[in-house]
């Protein structure tokens, strides 16, 4: 069971991919061997600054990318490994944390076992919905949404839109196997081609477990058959950026009355254990009714093919080299990797996916030193306060709309590190005699379990969204919360041995970019207590709209591959963050070296050469340095809300003018651009 919003409540994090570097080459944007001059920074400043660590760091055949980000992440999963087997050697008790943890990794690694077992874990599941007759197919379909996936719509639990201090319950309609429309309705010779490999993929898998050829190819047509309704039904990309759109509360007689074929009193008590809500929230309309019209119209075979690929897709990971060759002969299309990842790094992925916050507690003792975090909570408050300037001075938007917005910044609840309150993991059963698979899911039904159970209480606003070794940052708009792990907080972003100018061009800016989420086109629709009012003037809500599509048609022009360009629309948020990210790290940076007495233009201040403000912007486009596949730029220009990294550097700084004094960026230069065409919003 699942709910299917999309965009609707996932945190607006920096990015998504994770990230790190070694401590002791901390400044990796002045490495005379990464800069390369033949490309003036006046020309292409990503390629200039970055050029020389591309060519020393070629693509392996295991990665569709890899960047700075990659780099820290392999640091960041050593550690984690000799965590979790460390906690093995100690021979844990069963039952205790130890125990579940190293139970999981070591089941991951043993492909001897799960070979041996093949597609035995789920033969019996299948057997049974194989052997539904038409008066079972009600209780199939609860069985479904309870523990295995989320057919026709999906529905739960999160925190009400309105009123952030409840949960409300959602309804929206089902996921798509290839995540979005396009590929299914966009007749192309790309999409074509991904849709040919899922195609593949299905009956691959279908084969895996047991069926036979003719029977996996009927299961392969019926799902691409219902898929693609589903599919014609579901908001583009860029639709789903539109929140407000999201949030259309009905009671739970309208519900009955909008979709009347779906067995909703059952379905609330059966599959969450609840009473039927007085309200829910229906997130995309249109798309529930096509779930609503697909369970009355599809026959039982359809349905069953649709049940019995969406159980084989979602336990492939944790089934034999069967199921996880066939899903990496399928990732080689869609992003153009050569190489499955080591068994070692998709068994720790696994094992932190289900009991993450009890490894991140053991990460934090080890890796995480308190003088870290103090001193991140003053250059976060020195951030609050350069947003706060540049807000009041904002010359497009009015004082009643300003006094809001200051309001709101003042509100932010600041996580860093790591959860004042760890979560408690002693109920969760972890058998060593039990298959790979049923220890996973039987670990992912006590998550569902953990999130069901919220129901009917008051928001816990000390709940993380991620775990503390995650290396990435979030701002969540219905907490109005900005929240740092202990993980990101390493170098190239942030080093207590580095000078201002790097840490401010690193971590500053990751800083300055989650705050400005909160006022970005998705972050502006909630207010000081996270919840969905209108805090603009009609005059300054316009003004900001066109000031946001200004910035979109300036990533929209950018050919990312011959013939493909950018989607400014769907990265708005993201480039929004980016921009302010940017200019509130400048403007606490220069504050900060100003009340340190420190002249910025002297010959003093120079860093191996540079002036600091030339780091400051060094240091930020070597965050993003990074090779990356054909293949990989297409499939994150159609399904990432993250502009490419080469953009993020590029797009972005044309629009500052300090970027331009500090690399004496002139008209006629390509880096340039005029003053009249520069969008600058927060």
């Amino acid at each position: 069971m699942k709910l299917n919003t999309r965009l609707l409540l996932s945190a607006a994090a920096l990015s998504c991919i994770m990230l790190s570097v070694n401590a002791e080459e901390h400044l990796k944007s002045l490495n005379a061997g990464y800069i390369d001059n033949s490309i003036p920074a006046k020309t292409d400043f990503y390629e200039h600054v970055t050029k020389g660590w591309q060519t020393a760091n070629p693509l392996t055949p295991e990665h569709a990318r890899y960047g700075q980000f990659n780099i820290l992440n392999d640091s960041s999963e050593l550690r984690v490994k000799n965590i979790v087997l460390g906690l093995a050697a100690q021979k844990p008790q069963m039952g205790t944390v130890a125990q579940k943890v190293s139970t999981i990794y070591e089941q991951g690694m043993d492909y001897k076992r799960r070979n041996k077992l093949g597609a035995q874990p789920i033969k019996g599941l299948l057997e049974k919905i194989e052997a539904t007759g038409p008066d079972g197919m009600e209780d199939l379909f609860l069985m479904m949404h309870k523990s295995y996936a989320s057919p026709f719509i999906g529905a739960g639990p999160m925190e009400d839109m309105n009123n952030s201090k409840q949960y409300a319950m959602y309804v929206s309609g089902a996921g798509l196997g290839l995540g979005d429309r396009d590929y299914y309705l966009k007749d192309d010779k790309r999409n074509k081609e991904i849709l040919n490999a899922y195609k593949k993929l299905i009956v691959a898998q279908m084969r895996n477990a047991g069926l036979s050829a003719k029977d996996a190819k009927r299961v392969c047509d019926n799902v691409i058959k219902i898929e693609t309704l589903i599919a014609d039904s579901t908001w583009t990309r860029e639709e789903s950026r539109n929140l407000p759109a999201m949030n259309n509360p009905r009671t739970f007689a309208q519900l009955k009355s909008l979709y009347p074929d779906m067995p909703w009193d059952r379905f609330f008590i059966e599959t969450m254990g609840i009473k039927s809500p007085e309200q829910v929230i229906v997130t995309e309309l249109n798309t529930v009714k096509q779930g609503n019209d697909l369970y009355k119209t599809l026959s039982d075979r359809e349905k069953k093919d649709l049940y019995l690929w969406q159980v084989v897709r979602h336990a492939a990971p944790y089934l034999s080299d069967k199921f996880t060759d066939a899903s990496f002969e399928f990732n080689k299309v869609m992003s153009g990797v050569k190489q499955q990842r080591p068994r070692w790094k998709r068994s720790l992925s696994a094992t932190e996916g289900v009991l993450g916050e009890a490894i991140g507690e053991l990460y934090v003792e080890r890796y995480f030193p308190p003088e870290s975090k103090e001193y991140m909570i003053g250059l976060i408050e020195n951030l609050r306060t350069s947003l706060g300037k540049h807000i009041i001075n904002l010359p497009w938007m009015s004082d009643d709309t300003k006094l809001n917005a200051i309001k709101k910044l003042n509100a932010f609840t600041v996580k860093v590190g790591y959860p004042d309150k760890w979560k408690d993991y002693s109920t969760m059963v972890i058998d060593p005699e039990a298959s790979y698979y049923d220890n996973m899911h039987a670990a992912q039904m006590w998550h569902q379990q953990e999130m069901l159970s919220k129901w009917g209480k008051p928001v816990d606003k000390t709940e993380w969204g991620m775990t503390p070794q995650t290396i990435n940052a979030y701002y969540n708009p219905m907490a109005n919360e900005i929240v740092f792990p202990a993980g990101i907080l390493q170098a190239p972003f942030f080093d207590l041995n580095a000078s201002d100018a790097e840490n401010y061009g690193g971590i500053g800016v990751v800083i300055g970019h989650e705050m400005t989420h909160g006022f970005d086109d998705q972050g502006c629709n909630f207010d000081a207590e996270g919840n969905m009012v209108n805090w603009w003037t009609p005059e300054d809500a316009q003004a900001f709209s066109s000031m946001t599509q200004g910035l979109v048609s300036q990533f929209d022009e950018v050919e990312v591959l011959p013939g493909l360009h950018a989607n400014g629309q769907y990265t708005l948020g993201e480039n929004i963050a980016d921009q302010g990210g940017l200019r509130v790290a400048y403007t606490a940076f220069l504050d900060s070296q100003k009340k340190k007495g420190v002249d910025i233009k002297s010959e003093e201040a120079k860093i191996d050469g540079f002036d600091p403000l030339q780091v400051f912007y060094m240091n930020y486009a070597n965050l993003w340095a990074q090779n990356i596949r054909d293949e990989e730029i297409r499939s994150l220009t159609t399904g990432d809300v993250h502009s490419i990294g080469k953009n993020r550097v590029n797009v972005s700084l044309r629009n500052i003018a300090p970027f331009f004094e500090a690399f004496s960026i002139t008209e006629g230069d390509p880096m340039f651009r005029p003053e009249s065409e520069r969008i600058i919003i927060w």
